[in-house]
């Protein structure tokens, strides 16, 4: 399996450049009273798919050969990566497939179609999507693209927080919200080289514990997903992410959908944004840290949140 170096980001970061303009980040002083931190929040959810993945999309179609091209695309995804992928393909007029779980919410999969790409529902859930994703890949000869294992996902993915840290070297402490682990993974190469007094903490749902409990074991694990928050509902670790975030990581946080919930609703009502469940995830895990420091910061991965997300979300009750 290739290794991953901060190198990957920079070239990646430079093919970005004229596709998508740096997002902004913002601080709240209401968002700020009630972490008990200051905080720096960055705003992925302004992305043309509404999440950071369109970033990997778009630098794996900027570095695919043209035999992949002409083969067109295979992928599997409940949202993100798919619109992600499909977006990506659309700009570079190559032929795009997303597999997605028979239960993927309508608007998700109507996203996907509308930027062109054809849908695909197959499987009860990720894992049984992904074997059938593989397998029309062999029997049609499309390219498969792996959402955790691929090198130019992450290495796009990374830039979220090459331009976060870059803007803002003053943050003590990085919450990373986690499915697959691309995002980590390419926050860690952009720690280490640049931000190296920056702690970095992963933050996933403890009904879809994957990740986490393939890092604490040093092997890859696989668990049945139960959480509200569709992007971070991965059922296996990831090889090539964990690779980096076993060596470069200082923790990873589990939280509970009430903490996620809770956080949607602070990010809607302090810093006027609309996050889906994993998009509030850096903010849930810096609420649920107590070790954490004067300066922090996160991205809202994402604003595509569908009607079962928003189903229950209560008001939240901030102050100074």
């Amino acid at each position: 399996m290739e290794k991953l170096t901060i190198d990957g980001v920079y070239a990646a970061a430079a093919r970005l450049r004229d596709l998508l303009p740096p997002t902004p980040a913002w601080s709240y002083p209401v968002l700020d009273a009630a972490i008990g931190s200051h905080a720096i929040v960055k705003h992925e959810n302004v992305q043309p798919t509404g999440a950071f993945k369109v970033r990997g999309g778009l630098n794996l179609l900027a570095t695919l050969s043209p035999a992949e091209r002409a083969a067109g695309l295979i992928t599997v995804s409940t949202g993100n990566h798919a619109q992600s992928l499909a977006y990506a393909a659309a700009r570079s007029g190559v032929a795009a497939t997303i597999v997605m779980p028979r239960s993927t919410p309508a608007e998700k999969v109507d996203a996907v179609r509308a930027w062109g790409a054809r849908a695909v529902l197959e499987g009860a859930d990720m894992a049984q999507a992904a074997d059938f994703a593989v397998g029309l890949a062999a029997r049609d000869g499309l390219h498969f693209v792996n959402p955790g294992n691929t090198p130019a996902i992450v290495y796009g993915h990374g830039t979220v927080y090459l331009e976060l840290l870059q803007a803002h070297p003053e943050i003590e402490t990085l919450y990373v919200p986690v499915g697959s682990g691309s995002g980590l993974a390419g926050a860690l190469l952009v720690r280490d080289a640049i931000a190296p007094h920056t702690r970095v903490v992963g933050v996933q749902a403890e009904g879809a514990s994957a990740a986490y409990d393939s890092w604490r074991s040093g092997t890859v694990k696989t668990v049945e997903a139960h959480t509200f928050a569709a992007g971070l509902a991965t059922g296996s670790g990831f090889e090539l992410p964990q690779s980096i975030m076993r060596e470069r990581l200082d923790d990873f946080l589990l939280v509970s959908d009430d903490d996620l919930r809770h956080a949607m609703s602070l990010m809607a009502t302090a810093a006027h944004t609309l996050c889906e469940g994993a998009g509030a995830g850096g903010l849930a895990g810096a609420l649920a840290d107590a070790s954490r420091p004067g300066v922090v910061g996160f991205a809202c991965t994402g604003g595509n949140a569908c009607a079962s997300e928003m189903a229950g979300l209560g008001r939240v009750a901030v102050g100074v």
